[in-house]
């Protein structure tokens, strides 16, 4: 019986991955599009690393080590910061710069974890042991400490609230969530170590919808936890298992336009999808370095097109896919 059982378990990991089923009915699936490096990418890199050494006798930007977060930051760019390399690199057109400002940086980056949009088109990124965030602008080449009063305590996931103006940034070393301002300002911070809802251990990922939402990686309780923008506890869902639906090692979380909420999971090697309530819906993607195959995934971002990005961590590249309703 045990053996039936595991071989249906095996059937639908491998084959019921065809479609999502949203609530209104409609179907959808999630498309593989593209990937970075690709082969066309690889061989620019090559003859770049060939020209720069032959011309000028030095050596071009590094490659992929170890992706960890992905920001789209406009139609044709997105960021990867690289755990590996421990820098940001900006990805345009299948194509990757080390933007002049992270290249020539004295700050000392030591573990960059995750990275946001901020407000006049900056980016904040933070670094745990160093212990700070900090703030780059791509217009004025700036790279910059954010300045505030607060201290921080291993701090790694971050996300903007728009509407509120409000910076979130998980606190992993201290179980808890802490909320400022545009100026640095502490507003006021959410939980602190436990198991109750609303409690935290070991929090690591975090996401803020359009609404204002904030879904929460409790990585060491296995669970999502979703505050509203007051930062009220709405729901909470997950417990470990080794099954789909259930968590082992949760890392990035991304929500598209249907609000249903991503969630990579490493030790899994997928990315499974759950509806706002915490009913699992899908999953994509299992061990292996083919495309739509992931080792160890980590970070993941969804854009205004429900297009998504996932640092494909130990297989040193990003994927894109995207939902697409069928016809």
């Amino acid at each position: 019986m045990k053996f039936v059982i595991s071989i249906l378990f095996l059937f639908y990991f491998i084959f019921g991955n065809a479609q999502i089923k949203v609530l209104n009915n409609d179907k959808y699936k999630v498309q593989w599009i593209d990937q970075f490096p690709n082969n066309k990418s690889d061989k620019k890199n090559h003859k770049s690393k060939w020209l720069a050494k032959l011309l000028f006798g030095k050596k071009a930007d590094p490659n992929l080590i170890k992706p960890n977060a992905i920001l789209k930051v406009n139609t044709d760019s997105y960021m990867v910061l690289d755990q590996g390399n421990n820098t940001i690199f900006q990805i345009k057109n299948q194509e990757k710069k080390l933007p002049k400002a992270i290249k020539k940086n004295k700050l000392g980056f030591t573990s960059l974890v995750d990275m946001c949009a901020f407000s006049n088109n900056e980016i904040l990124f933070t670094d745990s042991r160093l212990n700070k965030i900090f703030r780059y602008n791509e217009e004025n080449k700036s790279l910059l400490p954010f300045k505030t009063k607060h201290k921080f305590n291993r701090p790694t996931g971050i996300a903007y609230a728009k509407e509120t103006k409000e910076i979130w940034v998980v606190e992993t070393g201290s179980h808890k969530i802490s909320v400022l301002n545009e100026n640095g300002d502490l507003i006021k911070t959410i939980g602190k170590r436990g198991t109750k809802p609303g409690e935290f251990n070991f929090p690591t990922s975090i996401w803020i919808d359009k609404s204002g939402k904030a879904y929460v990686v409790d990585a060491m309780n296995f669970r999502i936890q979703i505050f509203d923008k007051e930062g009220t506890l709405l729901n909470v869902f997950g417990e470990p298992g080794n099954a789909t639906g259930y968590f082992s090692r949760s890392k990035g979380i991304a929500t598209d336009s249907l609000g249903n909420i991503y969630v990579a999971d490493a030790l899994f090697h997928t990315v499974q999808i759950f509806d706002i309530n915490g009913k699992f819906l899908y999953q994509f993607g299992e061990q292996g370095r083919e495309k739509g195959q992931f080792w160890m995934p980590s970070g993941i971002f969804i854009d205004n097109d429900d297009k998504i990005y996932i640092a494909d961590s130990y297989n040193a590249r990003v994927q894109i896919f995207k939902l697409v309703r069928e016809k």
